[in-house]
């Protein structure tokens, strides 16, 4: 149903309708208050006002420069200027110190952590997590356990060089597929995982031949994961008895892993990062708890 607005009125108000009817409801054309006209008026005046000030639109190969001639970018390039001076002194302090030297000194100690911490989260945050617990494939960095070492040495290698990068000084090991090159049987490999995880004392497959996989693990995986399967961190060779897992536990998960074999990569952040937030990065790694 439709009614003529020109000459509908509702009765009780007075206000004319727009001529809409929804189940017997009719719409007042009730007319916006003066106030907020105004104030839309006012932001028109003021959109027109700012195409005019500042840099706003676009051009076949450039923009229009705006009165004032202003950009956000030589803003932020003029700000970025000022930190850059009001830092400078520690700056410099902070690339001319030992790692030694950093740690020994409190006030340079808590301003390369606060580099440090801005760092990873630019940098390592994505695969490490923001507060550095890891995720699977990727170290946890804020407990004590460490596949390369703890001490803050040994994090600045690994942050430097990285793991298998490609760089001529990065960290390098491999765990063999077992399986896919054939060096082990299927019954054979699942035997070593239940052997493994009873390392830690995980349950085993009732069916699991324990013995087996221990003679295996022995002459397969001892070399790098020690006898007693406690790793070994110059070879990057994981502890299999504390019940830290870096791609999980589960028997399926462990067997896939034997199978295929593990090798994740970490990049070399010497050519990427300065020499100085290199030092940052890893003070800030080795205080997050778990350093040595």
């Amino acid at each position: 149903m439709a009614l003529d607005p020109h000459h509908d009125r509702d009765s009780v108000t007075g206000t004319a309708t727009t001529g809409h009817v929804w189940d017997g409801i009719r719409e007042l054309n009730t007319p916006l208050p003066r106030w907020w006209l105004w104030i839309f008026y006012a932001t028109i005046v003021w959109s027109i006002g700012y195409w005019v000030v500042y840099p706003s639109w676009p051009l076949v190969s450039s923009f229009t420069q705006g009165v004032f001639g202003w950009h956000s970018r030589e803003a932020l390039v003029r700000d970025l200027a000022e930190l850059k001076a009001v830092r400078g002194p520690m700056m410099d302090k902070l690339a001319a110190a030992s790692l030694p030297e950093i740690m020994s000194d409190p006030m340079l100690l808590d301003f390369a952590r606060a580099q440090g911490r801005t760092s990873f989260g630019d940098n390592c945050a994505p695969c490490h997590g923001p507060g550095a617990a890891g995720n699977k494939g990727y170290p946890n960095l804020a407990d004590d356990d460490w596949l390369w070492g703890g001490k803050i040495e040994d994090i600045a290698t690994t942050v430097r060089y990285g793991i298998r990068s490609g760089d001529p000084k990065t960290r390098i090991s491999l765990m063999p597929a077992f399986g896919r090159d054939n060096m082990l049987t299927r019954p054979q490999i699942e035997n070593v995982a239940d052997y493994v995880r009873s390392l830690s004392g995980l349950s085993v497959n009732a069916k699991a031949n324990l013995s087996d996989g221990k003679a295996i693990f022995q002459q397969q995986c001892a070399t790098c994961h020690g006898d007693d399967g406690k790793g070994k961190r110059d070879l990057g060779a994981p502890d299999l008895t504390d019940a830290i897992w870096l791609y999980g536990s589960d028997r399926a998960v462990i067997i896939e892993g034997v199978w295929g074999g593990r090798g994740g990569t970490m990049p070399a952040w010497v050519g990427r990062l300065d020499d100085t937030t290199i030092k940052a990065l890893s003070i800030y790694v080795h205080t997050l708890g778990g350093g040595q």
